[in-house]
């Protein structure tokens, strides 16, 4: 199963809504620190959909340059 960005950026506006709805301070610290941890995730995840674009922009290039 692959996840996309959209997946985690959800679970990161998630956290940090529940966490500003929140009056205690546990449960405040408790979803932001797993809004960081989802942000981190959907940051790799950004990272590798970036990289996987570049490199079909750069065979596509390649396709069409010429041999020789």
């Amino acid at each position: 199963m692959s996840v996309t960005s959209d997946f985690y950026l959800a679970r990161v506006a998630q956290c940090d809504r529940e966490a500003s709805e929140t009056d205690l301070s546990n449960v405040r610290d408790r979803c932001l620190r797993a809004k960081a941890a989802w942000q981190a995730m959907a940051d790799r995840v950004l990272k590798g959909e970036g990289n996987r674009k570049q490199q079909a922009a750069d065979k596509a290039v390649q396709q069409e340059r010429p041999f020789g």
